[in-house]
This record gives structure tokens, C-alpha cells and sequence, in this order.
């Protein structure tokens, strides 16, 4: 199960690069949030999953016994959910009232109208 997550996070942060090095902002922003969900998925392989296996203490018992899942990797990624849609939400409407000022969404053209 980890190779193909860790297989997943590097296409995901390769996409998400490429993504940023473009002209328009708008596959800008798609890159950024490549860029959270790899990262997203990042913390959650790293957590190393146990399928089938919460960390709930049986009746009767004081320890957890055998593997099971960390229940903190889950809860970091939830909030990284939020903050990213945030991130993603804000800059989309910066986009849009850039695009509204000067009528375009590449970059370049708009440090041609910096000078």
C-alpha cells in the first residue's frame, strides 16, 4: 500500500511544479492545489496506515496491542484541508480582480504593464 501512495505524492508534486511554472494564473492555482494535495497524502503515507486496525482500546485492557492507525496524521490533514481551500479560495479571487484591472491572466503580459 506505500508504494503506490509514494508513487501517487511524487506524480502529484511533479504535476503541481510543472503547474506553477506556467504563464496563467489559473494553472497556477490548479498547481497550488496539486501541491496541497500531495502534500496532504505526504503526511498521511508517512503516518503509515493500518487498514482495518483504529486505535481503540478493547474492554477490558489498558494498551493497545498489535499495529494500528495514528489517529494524529488524519486530524493535521483535516485542518490542512482547510487552510488549503482557503488558500486556493483567496487567491482565485485575487485572480479575478487582477483579471479584471488589466483583462488578462499571464503573467508576463502583466509585468509588461509594470514598466
Amino acid at each position: 500500500m506505500t508504494v503506490p501512495l509514494a508513487l501517487s505524492v511524487g506524480v502529484l508534486f511533479a504535476a503541481g511544479t510543472f503547474m506553477l511554472m506556467r504563464r496563467s494564473f489559473v494553472k497556477i492555482v490548479v498547481g497550488l492545489a496539486l501541491l496541497g494535495h500531495a502534500g496532504n497524502l505526504l503526511i498521511f503515507t508517512a503516518g503509515s496506515p493500518v487498514k482495518g486496525r483504529p486505535p481503540l482500546i478493547s474492554g477490558g485492557s489498558d494498551t493497545l496491542s498489535g499495529a494500528y492507525t495514528d489517529p494524529i496524521p488524519p486530524a493535521l490533514i483535516l485542518t490542512a484541508i482547510v487552510i488549503g481551500f482557503g488558500i486556493v479560495s483567496y487567491t482565485i479571487v485575487l485572480i479575478k480582480r487582477t483579471y479584471r484591472d488589466l483583462g488578462t491572466d499571464d503573467v508576463r503580459e502583466m509585468m509588461a504593464t509594470e514598466r
